[in-house]
């Protein structure tokens, strides 16, 4: 089976953190939908706010890589906070907006309501989709 392309929603200064430290966190730490990516599927993550609940829209994509092997799991962030992550192996990248990408990512051909599938925190998008991503971001997976 070929790997997968999933398109991954998190607040930029979360996903800097991710980077830094190789995992994915997905809908507030939730394990079930970490759980759908097997080894080798590829993932991008899409920023739509620079700061985690703030009002400055970033809309861009933030993030690329590989999830490595393993399974989700949980991390102690303190206070009884224990997200489940899912390790990646993270691209050389930079950040590329989304509003030039809008007519040509499949999930975002339909005008105006592109924007509805990002509410579910995760979700897959096409090898197509992935390889537009990967080029606006200049990475190579």
């Amino acid at each position: 089976m070929s790997p997968r392309s999933w398109l991954a929603v998190a607040s930029a200064e979360h996903v800097r953190i991710g980077r830094a430290q190789g995992f994915m966190q997905v809908c507030h730490g939730k394990a079930a939908p970490l759980r759908r990516l097997p080894p080798g599927d590829r993932v991008a993550y899409y920023s739509p706010t620079e700061n985690f609940r703030g009002k400055d829209k970033l809309q861009a994509f933030t993030a690329i890589g590989i999830v490595t092997a393993g399974v989700p799991y949980q991390a102690d962030m303190g206070g009884g906070v224990r997200p489940f992550r899912r390790d990646v192996q993270w691209a050389e990248a930079r950040e590329a907006p989304i509003g030039p990408l809008l007519g040509q990512l499949g999930f975002a051909r339909e005008g105006k309501s592109w924007g509805y599938q990002l509410r579910f925190g995760l979700f897959e998008v096409t090898n197509a989709d992935m390889q537009i991503i990967a080029d606006a971001m200049g990475a190579v997976l």
